[in-house]
């Protein structure tokens, strides 16, 4: 007996430790977003640029944007890929595939980042003019053209339609056929609309809607119609995530989630930590960008309320707001560190290239 101990030992002192997603001990992640003028992936030197400062702020994740606004910035014949197409002009070579080469030298995960239910202003986006507004989630109000069914200046695409459900799994279809080597993906925008939450009315979730429940008629303070809404976000995200498997099973999966838990739950439709309780996604970026710390701090308490397992939270922490505030930001910072989350995110690298005193507390204590 007294072998098997010693054995036991000596194999956690001496072999290296396995480790899964949620169990890091630290996620350091950055955004890199196509609205950074010009965008990573339309120049080689760029790519190499974003390495090497990922290098020196020992970022281990990148998520990088390659599908915003209906926008496709890889080989697809469902989206928009004329992106693709100038930055693979540009650079002579893939830039996704390029930047996943480049990363995985360093020894930097890449992930790709899809905004996948809003089409941003883009009232030519390929499933719009194919189906029509149709396809749109909507409220009540009359609607007399196109531009009236934006919402906070963005077309939403309805999770309860099928369509919708059906274009979103062929489009990530596309990337992790034409990406072999990408480590993961993260699902933004998996959400109603929280302005003015009143979504939901487009035709075919109210006719799924009634033929499910057997309401005859909606009534928007029902608990039966939130719940609705509710488990359509959640539909589409484990219909991705089924989609995803079945092509790499061992890809990582993660999806952003609204901040406060108040918002998502009650306005966006979004039930975050149940994703987690369930297993659904590895961990979930939460984004609290406020620039007051104090109202920073409070978020994360109330998030860290909601799940039993506060690993499998990513803080996002909002540079893009605190350019001019690098103290803000460093305070924030450490106070994400010191939360007990799983890891960070920043958004984006374009603001940190805006101020390199931002840059400072990710290269604090650099070995």
């Amino acid at each position: 007996m007294k072998i098997k101990i010693l054995f036991c030992v000596m194999c956690m002192i001496f072999l290296p430790a396995h480790r899964s997603e949620c169990n890091e001990a630290e996620r350091r992640c950055l955004f890199v977003s196509v609205i950074q003028d010009p965008p990573v992936l339309s120049s080689r030197v760029d790519i190499e640029k974003l390495i090497d400062f990922a290098k020196s702020a020992r970022i281990n994740k990148l998520f990088v944007q390659i599908y915003f606004s209906g926008r496709a910035w890889f080989p697809s014949d469902i989206a928009d890929s004329a992106p693709y197409r100038s930055s693979l002009e540009s650079v002579s070579h893939d830039p996704f595939a390029l930047l996943i080469e480049k990363a995985h030298a360093a020894g930097i995960e890449v992930h790709a980042w899809m905004n996948m239910l809003s089409l941003g202003a883009n009232g030519e986006a390929k499933i719009l003019k194919k189906y029509g507004a149709g396809i749109l989630t909507r409220n009540l109000k009359l609607k007399k053209s196109l531009k009236d069914y934006k919402i906070d200046s963005q077309f939403f695409l309805e999770p309860g339609d099928l369509r919708v459900r059906n274009y979103l799994s062929k489009l990530v279809g596309e990337v992790l056929r034409a990406y072999p080597g990408l480590d993961g993906i993260q699902f933004d925008y998996i959400r109603y609309p929280d302005k003015e939450p009143f979504y939901g009315y487009n035709k075919m979730n109210i006719e799924r809607y009634k033929s499910s429940t057997g309401n005859r008629s909606i009534d928007e303070a029902s608990p039966a119609w939130k719940d609705w809404k509710r488990r359509q976000v959640t539909d589409v995200l484990e219909i991705l995530i089924n989609s995803s498997r079945a092509i790499r099973p061992d890809i990582k999966i993660s999806a952003t989630g609204c901040m406060p838990y108040s918002r998502a739950y009650l306005e966006a439709y979004q039930d975050w930590p149940y994703w987690i309780a369930r297993g659904m996604v590895e961990y979930v970026t939460v984004m609290s960008y406020s620039p007051d710390p104090v109202e920073f701090k409070r978020t994360l308490a109330g998030a860290r309320e909601k799940t039993d397992d506060f690993k499998r939270v990513n803080i996002a922490i909002g540079a893009y707001r605190l350019v001019e505030s690098p103290k803000v930001f460093k305070e924030e910072f450490h106070i994400s560190e010191s939360s007990g989350a799983g890891g960070f995110a920043i958004f984006h690298y374009g603001s940190l290239l805006e101020n390199q005193l931002l840059v400072e507390p990710l290269t604090e204590n650099s070995k």
